[in-house]
């Protein structure tokens, strides 16, 4: 091992040790004042003027009117609230992260506010680019005017962009990375090959293990400018995936933003819909529209995923607040590597703003040498930018803290009790909390609020707490998530055949009134037919996979085996993580009571999530984990470092290889290689996600022709999959039954059957937390009209 790593890993002081890698912040006094009137800030304020006349510009140029809306919603508000920032954190890219969080919240809050205050008003639509122009350079002058300046650095720190070491050879791989994920979900939309992809994943694992193999060299900044470009290469390689807006939750998200982008104004009196009370999908994309040319789809595809890639750096940046650099590479390396990242994140635009704005309360929260007043007001405002971003962000944010509040109060009982310490000491305990009840409470709080009498949206999360509580009464419940079968902690299985009975059971209890009427087919129709589970194709062996075959390897079995080895890891070394950084006399970090609390909560949340079927089916018990690794990370960033100890020198070294392993396992690289796996979206053409999630232009023509027949004849009703329905949402102006499966096939419907089930006879439905897929029985449909067909989707009358 290095000096360096030696150090790390002997590490055990109590306190976070001052970064050595940034330059700390000058003292208040002459030197450090604020700047010459002609500074930067001026410039800013001046350069608002020419930005606001080309947004008020009737016919400004594309890519002039895209520069100034960016300039006006991101880079002058980031510069100008850096005096702020730096006055709550103490290094220069802590300072940089907050700044762009406060950036987000201030174009959320005053689309907000314009929306609020201007219809009462008079004004219909207050979101048009007018308003949010003025708007927007209104804030801006008056934060412009009175926010402090950024302290000066040390001046011979103030050439570090063009001349810190490593910065090339990080810029270079970097930049490769991204061409290659920009060029490679280009090729596979056009029906090319995914070498491209996979090549840029590859990248990405290079990259990694450069940062990590040369992260003494490497100036920190550097280290983080590698992480945002390799987590921005993997959002990207799934985002950019289709013509159009492909994925699960961000096709509904992109339907409550085009309805507020429509009328110019949001309206949650009208759709009390969960999602249209997040506000990071809905008043955020408008500003973005309204201020630049940029396309509505690039917002969701593009501009969402590269704001939330400075997650990763966020999670760096927590770290390194309190344990060495490698400790702090590796967790921002864990948190991408985990599959969800890649699989889940790029569609759910709601949780990516809300996660870079939890980044930044965990920044706050670890920067020991701020105010520990200021930081927790921070905190909280942070939360509330959670709490208008995603609701269920903040459901469990709030558990965590609440869990985190109880075992920190036990544990200074328990530590008083044990130890005897005496009243100073206790003094000094009381300070360096940073959790107190009202930081709890207040988060909780807003909402409570929010949810309820702001938005009436939480009957979600009622109904699951009705759920959760008939369970615990009747002592029964419905199976979880089949995700819960990777967690030590229990969850079986649950076989899709058996899901699917269960599913038709529930449809025909629903239905059962409304088929006495004659509105559905007799009940022994339905029981004629049947819908036999379809498992989910993998991809043929190849070369690589037969040979593996010929000396008995089942390539098949290893890649399960690999997938569920990943699993099991995470989760035990995360608890190992506990254990050594806590008792274990070499440790590589060594956590503050805070922190060990509140990674303890946020392992809690995922037992709890694991242990309530309920909760593993209405919110993803892999996005919970996801969640939970800005606040265990370290812990297995610290038991990775633990484990490896024995090989010396070459312990960071095995640890990059591990890493770089993994991520090329979970991101489909390795079963693309070998054959034997579901295809994934990001590399191929062809899997369960592309099947129900990537859109085809036939049957975006089949949904526009039938909404113009039932606009002519003013009146009918659809039917069409779930998943068909999820792609069509936003071209579907009519009543649309999202269920085609013969327990709920109406005698009075249009049935649209999209791409997927049109070409293959396969629908998968989504139920219990699960994909199940089964083959479709097209004789339901004889007694039908063939009305339409386009050799990619077919509607019956």
């Amino acid at each position: 091992m290095t000096t360096d790593d030696t150090m790390a890993l002997r590490l055990d002081g109590p306190g976070p040790r001052p970064p050595t890698d940034e330059h700390s912040p000058a003292r208040p006094g002459r030197a450090a004042g604020r700047r010459p009137l002609i500074g930067r800030r001026l410039g800013v304020l001046l350069s608002l003027a020419p930005a606001s006349v080309v947004e008020l510009l009737p016919r400004a140029p594309a890519p002039l009117l895209t520069l100034a809306g960016l300039w006006l919603l991101f880079g002058a508000p980031v510069i100008l609230w850096r005096g702020v920032a730096a006055r709550i954190v103490t290094t220069g890219t802590a300072t940089l992260l907050l700044s762009v969080g406060f950036a987000v919240m201030t174009d959320i809050v005053v689309a907000l506010t314009l929306n609020t205050l201007l219809p009462p008003l008079g004004v219909e639509r207050p979101l048009t680019r007018l308003f949010l122009t003025l708007a927007t350079a209104g804030v801006l002058i008056v934060l412009g005017v009175f926010a402090p300046e950024p302290r000066r650095p040390d001046s011979s720190r103030e050439k570090w962009p063009f001349r810190a070491p490593g910065l090339r050879p990080v810029a270079a791989f970097g930049s490769l990375a991204l061409v290659l994920s920009v060029a490679g979900p280009i090729r596979l939309n056009n029906g090319l090959g995914g070498a491209v992809s996979t090549a840029a994943m590859v990248a990405v694992a290079a990259l990694i293990t450069l940062l990590l193999l040369r992260r003494r060299r490497y100036a920190v900044p550097v280290l983080e400018l590698g992480l945002y470009c390799a987590s921005a290469a993997m959002l990207l390689l799934t985002s950019l995936r289709g013509q159009y807006i492909t994925g699960h939750d961000i096709q509904k998200e992109f339907l409550y933003f085009r309805l507020a982008l429509g009328g110019e104004y949001w309206d949650i009196g009208t759709y009390t819909d969960p999602y249209n009370a997040c506000l990071s999908i809905t008043l955020l994309p408008v500003s973005v529209f309204q201020l630049t040319a940029l396309s509505d789809t690039a917002i969701f595809k593009v501009v969402l995923p590269l704001l939330f890639a400075l997650t990763p750096v966020l999670v760096h940046r927590t770290v390194r607040n309190v344990a060495p650099r490698v400790v702090a590479l590796i967790s921002a390396v864990y948190f991408v590597v985990f599959p969800t990242f890649l699989t889940d994140m790029p569609y759910l635009g709601r949780q990516e703003i809300a996660f870079l704005l939890l980044g930044c309360a965990m920044v706050v929260l670890t920067d020991a040498r701020g105010s520990l007043p200021l930081r927790r007001i921070v905190f909280v405002v942070l939360l509330a930018g959670i709490v208008l971003s995603h609701y269920s962000t903040t459901y469990v944010v709030v558990g965590t803290l609440a869990i985190s509040f109880g075992l920190d109060k036990a544990w200074r009982l328990l530590s008083r009790r044990g130890r005897g310490r005496v009243r100073r000491k206790r003094r000094e305990d009381r300070m360096l909390s940073f959790l107190t009840w009202w930081v709890v409470a207040v988060p909780a709080v807003l909402a409570l609020l929010w949810s309820g009498p702001l938005t009436h949206t939480g009957g979600q999360a009622e109904r699951t707490l009705k759920a959760i509580a008939s369970a615990v009464q009747h002592g029964e419940s419905e199976s979880g998530s089949s995700d819960t079968a990777y967690s030590i902690l229990g969850g079986a299985k649950v076989p899709a055949a058996e899901r699917l009975e269960q599913y038709k059971k529930d449809l025909l209890q629903q239905t059962a009134a409304e088929r006495a009427d004659g509105d559905y087919p007799p009940l022994k129709q339905v029981d004629d037919v049947a819908t036999p589970v379809v498992e989910v194709p993998t991809m043929p062996l190849t070369a690589v996979g037969r040979a593996l075959e010929s000396v008995g390897i089942s390539a098949p079995g290893l890649n399960g085996g690999l997938r569920q080895a990943a699993a099991l890891f995470f989760q035990v070394m995360v608890m190992a993580g506990f254990v050594v950084a806590l008792w274990a006399r070499r440790s590589a970090f060594r956590p503050l009571r805070d922190q060990a609390t509140i990674a303890a909560g946020a392992w809690c949340m995922v037992a709890v999530f694991t242990l309530v079927p309920q909760l593993s089916v209405d919110y993803s018990l892999l996005r919970a984990f996801q969640q939970g690794l800005f606040f265990f990370a370290p812990f297995l960033a610290t038991a990775t470092l633990w484990a490896l100890r024995w090989a010396g020198r070459w312990t960071v070294p095995l640890a990059g290889a591990l890493l770089a392993g993994l991520l090329l396992d979970l991101s489909g690289v390795v079963p693309k290689v070998l054959g034997g796996y579901p295809a994934q979206v990001q590399l191929s053409n062809s899997g369960q996600y592309y099947a129900i999630y990537y859109p085809h232009t036939e049957e975006r023509r089949a949904a526009l022709w039938l909404d113009a027949r039932l606009t002519e004849e003013g009146r009918g009703l659809v039917q069409t999959d779930r998943f068909s329905y999820s792609r069509l949402q936003a071209l579907l102006t009519h009543p649309t039954l999202a269920e085609v499966h013969p327990a709920a096939l109406r005698t009075d419907s249009y049935v649209l059957l999209g791409t997927t089930p049109a070409r293959t006879g396969q629908v998968t439905v989504f139920y219990g937390g699960d994909l199940i897929t089964y083959r479709y029985p097209t004789t339901v449909l004889d007694s039908r009209d063939l009305i339409y067909s386009n050799g990619g989707a077919v509607i019956y009358r």
